[in-house]
């Protein structure tokens, strides 16, 4: 087989990856891309894209139930779950579609196969294509970037079985909906899954090993969404793991140990979210200088993994485990190729989101870390209540935080919960990548009546001075 030679090989087509391919294409790199099942990988087919499509599904028929407060009245409303999961998929396919399209308009050359590095020849790497233990390809090219993504992390014991215990792929495609459900992790992923099915009835348990649900977020935003989760009906454990767990026909029952106490509680369903893993395996990175530590490759903050020639980006390169921190380090690691001049990647800058019901959003610090880091602070709150557009809405449940350093006026950390804090989370991502202090903050005139009002007004309090609380 004739060998082909690039400038750039991609080694996945996730959103690190395709958009790495488009970029290089920009910079007239001859592009190759290898994607081994989905163009859009995880992102836009079994993950952020059409969890979305599912929740906004919820998010409708939570409306629904709260229709009297509109002054509305429909009697006898149903939903087929059936069509809603069509629905989810159709979006899935047509966002990958729409990447197949732009990787062609950017003329870059995809390969439908698996990637493996497969050493050096006159100073290019070598990487080999195979689908399904066929040779497909064998690329050259001076640079390669590795994209290969991450999986579900199994528990032991509780390996997804696609009938009784679900991986997310399996919650995203249920042929009827169960009756109650044990989701088991707390962070985005487990979070979102409980809303959703929670949302469309389900009787829903959250069991957590940390001492708090989205331990990631700040402590004030996690016990607010606790509280907030609970009112709603949602049942949560947290300092609690499992213990054990008994399939039935049709059923499982499982043993939870909280705080030394132990109950059995049987449900329909379980869905396992404990975080990922980085697909590093069988991509040929045994005699090279590429370290895994943790399932996840090391690389520097230009996306180097110390082997020539060799970059590795996304979710196989460890946390935050995000499409837009992948996306831009796709763009990071290629502009350093081309010799341009580029930023270190800088994770306190990475807005992280989570779509539950209410939805949260942050950047930066959270206060507990700032004050670790040797920061004294200044902190603002402002709550959804004393918002007027949030009162017109009906979203009047959540909150707005902002944490200062209190010397120089830098924000160091911007934390959310509330109806359509994704959407606002991006002016403080902006804010705070132009260094901005709380002089100019307080200084922007922001519209009314908008959510982003408490933006301003949790500036404002952090310094004594806001108006409407």
């Amino acid at each position: 087989m004739a060998e082909q030679n690039f400038d750039l090989i991609v080694v996945g087509g996730g959103p690190g990856g395709y958009v790495a391919a488009i970029r290089a294409a920009q910079l007239k790199m001859n592009v190759a891309l290898v994607e081994r099942e989905h163009l859009g990988g995880i992102c836009l087919n079994w993950g952020c894209i059409p969890t979305k499509a599912l929740l906004r599904t919820s998010e409708i028929n939570h409306l629904l139930n709260h229709l009297d407060a509109f002054g509305f009245k429909a009697e006898n409303v149903s939903f087929d779950i059936a069509k809603i999961v069509d629905r989810s998929r159709k979006v899935a396919a047509q966002l990958s579609g729409g990447v197949k399209h732009l990787l062609k308009k950017n003329k870059v050359t995809v390969f439908d196969g698996t990637g493996t590095l497969d050493g050096v020849a006159g100073g290019n790497r070598k990487i080999k294509v195979e689908k399904d233990g066929k040779p497909v390809a064998d690329l050259t090219a001076k640079n390669v970037i590795l994209a290969t993504g991450a999986r579900a992390r199994q528990a032991p014991g509780m390996e997804g079985d696609g009938k009784l215990i679900w991986t997310y792929k399996d919650a995203m495609v249920p042929k009827a909906l169960p009756k109650s459900l044990l989701v088991v992790g707390s962070g985005a992923i487990g979070i979102e899954f409980a809303s959703f099915y929670h949302n469309l009835g389900v009787d829903v348990t959250v069991v957590e090993m940390m001492d708090r649900v989205l331990p990631v977020e700040d402590e004030e935003i996690s016990a607010f969404a606790r509280k907030s989760f609970e009112k709603q009906g949602l049942k949560i454990r947290t300092s609690a793991t499992v213990k054990d767990i008994k399939k039935a026909a049709d059923s499982v029952t499982a043993t939870i140990e909280t705080q030394g106490k132990t109950e059995s509680i049987t449900v329909d369903r379980v869905i396992v979210a404990i975080g990922i893993v980085g697909n590093v395996e069988n991509i040929g990175l045994e005699g090279t200088r590429i370290k895994v530590e943790k399932t996840h490759v090391v690389v520097d903050g230009h996306l180097f993994t110390g082997e020539p020639g060799v970059y590795a980006i996304g979710d196989m390169v460890g946390p935050p485990w995000l499409a837009h921190k992948a996306s831009h380090e796709g763009i990071i690691a290629v502009e350093t190729i081309a010799g341009m001049k580029t930023h270190a990647m800088d994770v306190t800058n990475i807005p992280g989101c989570t779509y539950c019901m209410p939805q949260v959003a942050s950047v930066g610090l959270t206060e507990a870390k700032a004050k670790a880091a040797g920061h004294e602070v200044k902190v603002g709150r402002f709550p959804y209540i004393g918002n007027g557009k949030a009162i017109a809405m009906g979203e009047t449940e959540g909150m707005i935080k902002t944490v200062f350093d209190a010397k120089t006026g830098e924000l160091l950390g911007a934390h959310m919960i509330g109806a359509e804090v994704t959407e606002l989370i991006q002016g403080y991502v902006i804010a705070k990548n132009l260094e901005t202090t709380e002089a100019e903050l307080m200084e922007t005139i922001f519209a009314h009546p908008t959510l982003s009002e408490m933006m301003h007004e949790s500036v404002l309090d952090a310094y004594g001075r806001a108006i409407h609380f």
